[in-house]
């Protein structure tokens, strides 16, 4: 940062003496713009001597996907967004036929169960159960009268979410892809951990009368940040991380006025 071009220093109007026109030695102020000493890099030294960095909704070391950094005033913006409660998006896979200590695949082998039984139906019935249950938890956390004018027109926004702390709640869930033993998820969850959604594989495996442990957790979306938002390893170099700020400058601010407002 500190070699990259800087801007241009203030300007100040001064009044420097200069010779008259009329000569003989005579002096006269005129009024000058000069540039301030204070802006000058000799002056100040270097722009950056340290730099704050944030994290966001974090990630454990088994999963992967979005995982947002505030830089600078960045950080109190990860705060308000904090406040938002905005929905995070995850695809989750699974594989039916046993059990782990830990609910992941790399866990502990605790038991085999068989799974030719579960299909397709019966999984998307007890995901039907599970997002029932815990939207009937939003409403309760969400703290709003659902008889109300208010209620129908956060309802129709999408921004009925819990005004405070809640335990992890599922809004959306559905089967995205089916081939037994295995099966993927898409969730969409507030207040969750990374294990949480684990242990959802594994009591889903428990309801098809069978057992189930997850194998993937993906975050694609954090609020306003999508996996396309998202720089991989190989764009972890000054231009991109200042490209990304500038184009998730606007959705920031738009997701604040919108929810904070």
């Amino acid at each position: 940062l500190n070699a990259a071009p800087q801007r241009a220093p203030r300007q100040q109007v001064r009044f420097l003496p200069s010779p008259a026109p009329e000569g003989g030695g005579a002096v006269e102020l005129v009024a000058a713009s000069v540039p301030v000493l204070a802006d000058h890099p000799l002056v100040r030294g270097p722009r950056f001597r340290k730099l704050k960095i944030g994290a966001g909704h974090r990630l454990d070391v088994k999963a992967s996907g979005v995982f947002v950094l505030g830089i600078g005033h960045g950080n109190k913006l990860l705060t308000d967004l904090y406040n938002c409660h905005l929905t995070k998006v995850y695809t989750v896979g699974g594989l039916f036929g046993k059990a782990t200590d830990d609910f992941s695949d790399t866990g502990n082998l605790i038991e085999k169960t068989t799974f030719d039984h579960i299909t397709r139906e019966k999984l998307e019935r007890i995901l039907a159960v599970i997002q029932g249950t815990n939207q009937k938890a939003l409403l309760m956390y969400s703290n709003i009268d659902m008889k109300t004018q208010e209620a129908y027109e956060l309802a129709v926004k999408g921004l009925i979410r819990p005004m405070g702390k809640s335990p992890p709640i599922i809004t959306a869930i559905r089967c995205l892809q089916f081939a037994l033993p295995e099966f993927q998820l898409e969730i969409h969850c507030l207040h969750e951990t990374q294990q949480y959604l684990r242990k959802v594989v594994h009591e889903i495996g428990l309801e098809l009368k069978s057992s189930a442990v997850c194998t993937q957790v993906r975050r694609t979306r954090d609020g306003v940040f999508t996996v396309d938002d998202a720089l991989p390893r190989t764009q972890w170099n000054l231009q991109s991380v200042r490209e990304a700020i500038r184009n998730c400058q606007l959705k920031v601010q738009t997701e604040l006025e919108k929810t904070l407002a």
